[in-house]
């Protein structure tokens, strides 16, 4: 069983999901021309970045990640992280 300490080591799902809350918040700071929604959606992110360097660097990429699928991804969304992190985790073929 887990040491029950998961709650507090950073999550690269987690970091994204933030990530993306952020950048939702951000947007609609910009639409709407609040500088409270744009300053936090700009928080959001950048504890969202640190929060996924740190998950990346405590994370074996050899036994964890998705790879090719997490690669890609990455590419999709602009997200050099999960590009790397992709590339680190993808298996020879």
């Amino acid at each position: 069983m887990s040491s029950g300490n998961n709650s507090q080591q950073p999550s690269l799902v987690g970091g994204h999901a933030e990530y993306v809350k952020g950048a939702a918040e951000s947007t609609i700071g910009s639409v709407t021309g609040s500088q409270a929604w744009s300053s936090s959606g700009e928080q959001a992110k950048a504890h969202a970045v640190d929060t996924m360097k740190a998950a990346g660097e405590s994370r074996d990429a050899s036994s964890q990640g998705f790879g090719g699928v997490e690669q890609k991804l990455g590419q999709a969304a602009g997200c050099e992280g999960m590009v790397k992190e992709g590339a680190a985790s993808k298996k020879p073929e």
